[in-house]
C-alpha cells in the first residue's frame, strides 16, 4: 500500500478522499443540480437502494425453497 504525509503530518493512505475533496464534489453536485432537485435524488437513491435490498433478499429464499426441495 502507497502511504503518504499530509501537510499536517498525519498518515493519510493514497487514493482516499480528504474533507476538501468532499466539499468540493457536494459544491458541483450542488451547482449542477440546484438545491431543490438534490431531495428528489436522494429519494430516488434511497428508493433504488430499498428495492435492491428487497430483490437480494427474495433472491435468497427463493435458493432455501429451492434446498429444502432437493
Amino acid at each position: 500500500m502507497s502511504h503518504i504525509l499530509n501537510s499536517v503530518g498525519q498518515l493519510q493512505l493514497a487514493g482516499f478522499m480528504g474533507g476538501y475533496e468532499w466539499i468540493l464534489i457536494a459544491a458541483v453536485v450542488l451547482l449542477l443540480f440546484g438545491g431543490k432537485k438534490i431531495p428528489e435524488l436522494m429519494k430516488g437513491l434511497g428508493g433504488g437502494i430499498k428495492e435492491f435490498k428487497k430483490a437480494t433478499k427474495d433472491e435468497e429464499n427463493d435458493k432455501e425453497k429451492l434446498e429444502d426441495k432437493k
